[in-house]
């Protein structure tokens, strides 16, 4: 599965001639997609009695959404909203859905993001296939807002303010549309959401220099200890020189940079985005000390050793992004009964 990962990346964001010959393939996904959309949106989609925002990409793999999310809940939280957030759960399997989230949830009921997020805000958090099934249910626990994870392409779920994610490093590869690129949309769509955010923004231009943007920076803050959940600072903590680094998402280079701006010596072993790892996969590390992101954390507390630890970040946002975000909830609020 790794290398299958890899080989679509390479080819995505690389210079791959090959992929070019699935461009039929291409032209078809287009239009399937586009009737989709149209479809949901005049026929099947449903809106609900609380403000919906929902946060997503354009593009396949990571880009930052779990900790933007994270940093809207606790901004909700701190204005007075009970926030909850769906997810479709993705990588996890439930024994029912819709599917809440409680203290002893594993990753592999719910997946690794959703449980993160609720890990770190201890909100409402439902995962289902059906997410306005899981959006209703959150409203009849007291969610008076709704934010759905990676659900820009849902469209079943009707939306009162779209964030679309872009990764910073990365952009949109060889800008096509699936599976000749990475796009799951049209990079135009990024002119129909309210508020795009670019993770890790870089000085040079970039395909959204054409779209009003806001710049996030994932800001490392402290080391967890998965044994225990011990919360240790980053200048309490050194490491041997045998330092192992382990990503398991979407782009796991930004988690390696991260580790270089705290000027730590490692070496790197990266997996396929949303990965279900077993103690297995660390087998060949015996008791070397191992740090990895908090999304692969949550999925592997169960089996950790005592030097095994995540890093936390946090997502820095300028204040003219918080107060766009405002603007866009008061509005929100004039038109909701």
């Amino acid at each position: 599965m790794k290398e299958s990962h890899n080989l679509w990346l390479n080819a995505w964001y690389g210079k791959s001639k090959w992929v070019y010959g699935l461009l039929p393939l291409s032209w078809l996904f287009c239009c399937i997609s586009w009737l989709r959309k149209y479809y949901l949106i005049s026929f099947v989609q449903q809106s609900i009695a609380v403000p919906v925002i929902v946060v997503g990409n354009i593009s396949v793999g990571g880009t930052g959404k779990t900790p933007l999310i994270i940093a809207l809940v606790e901004y909700l939280q701190q204005h007075g909203y009970t926030p909850g957030v769906v997810s479709r759960g993705y990588g996890g399997k439930a024994l029912h859905y819709p599917y809440l989230l409680n203290g002893a949830t594993q990753a592999k009921e719910s997946g690794d993001e959703p449980l993160l997020i609720f890990n770190a805000t201890k909100c409402s958090v439902c995962v289902a296939p059906d997410r306005v099934a899981a959006a209703k249910l959150l409203v009849t626990l007291g969610c008076n807002i709704i934010l759905s994870d990676d659900g820009l392409q849902h469209y079943r779920l009707a939306r009162d303010l779209e964030i679309a994610v872009v990764d910073g490093l990365r952009f949109f590869g060889n800008q096509c549309r699936l599976p000749v690129g990475p796009l799951r949309e049209p990079i135009s769509r990024l002119k129909t959401v309210d508020l795009v955010v670019v993770n890790n923004p870089q000085a040079s231009s970039s395909p959204v220099d054409n779209f009003p943007s806001f710049g996030m920076h994932l800001k490392p803050s402290a080391w967890r200890k998965l044994q225990n959940q011990r919360i240790i600072s980053l200048n309490d903590l050194t490491f041997e020189n045998n330092l192992h680094a382990v990503a398991g998402i979407g782009n796991p280079q930004r988690f390696f940079n991260t580790l270089d701006s705290l000027l730590l010596t490692y070496t790197a072993h990266t997996f396929a985005d949303h990965h279900k790892f077993t103690s297995g996969d660390f087998q060949f590390l015996n008791d070397a000390e191992i740090v990895m992101t908090e999304k692969d954390a949550v999925k592997c507390q169960s089996f950790a050793k005592s030097t095994w630890y995540s890093l936390i970040v946090n997502a820095q946002l300028d204040a003219k992004f918080w107060q766009k975000f405002q603007q866009k909830l008061d509005s929100i609020q004039s038109t909701k009964p």
